[in-house]
């Protein structure tokens, strides 16, 4: 005879783990950890990464590397900003929101200019001017 407990443990297991796994990356998705208001950042590219869950740069700003969030890979790559539209070294301005948390040198950019060239992430919450 299967025991019920047993199972509502393992489920509660295989919950837990996933959980526990997703922790860092489900503590910044979406919008809840950024202030509201417009952040502008200028900077130079140290990395670029296009995967997911979401593109990323690293930026020099003034001796302290920022992390910037862009969209998920494909929205990334519809707004224009695609493998080898910019590599490091190059300056970067990014607009968007910060981290709530002021220690954390985290933003997340709805537009970023590079090499003169305006890419939106998130166009429905691009500035408008």
């Amino acid at each position: 005879m299967s025991n019920p407990n047993r199972h509502r443990h393992a489920a509660a297991a295989v919950i837990a783990a996933f959980l526990l796994g997703t922790g860092p990356a489900a503590a910044h998705h979406g919008w809840a950890w950024t202030e509201d208001g417009f952040f502008e950042l200028e900077g130079v590219i140290t990395a670029i990464y296009l995967g997911n869950p979401h593109a990323t740069l690293d930026v020099d700003v003034e001796g302290e590397i920022w992390r910037i969030e862009l969209a998920p890979p494909r929205q990334t790559e519809r707004a224009g900003f695609t493998e080898g539209t910019a590599k490091v070294g190059d300056a970067v301005k990014a607009i968007g929101n910060r981290s709530r948390d002021e220690t954390e040198p985290r933003m997340k950019a709805v537009r970023i200019i590079v090499n003169g060239t305006t890419y939106d992430v998130y166009p429905s919450r691009a500035p408008t001017n």
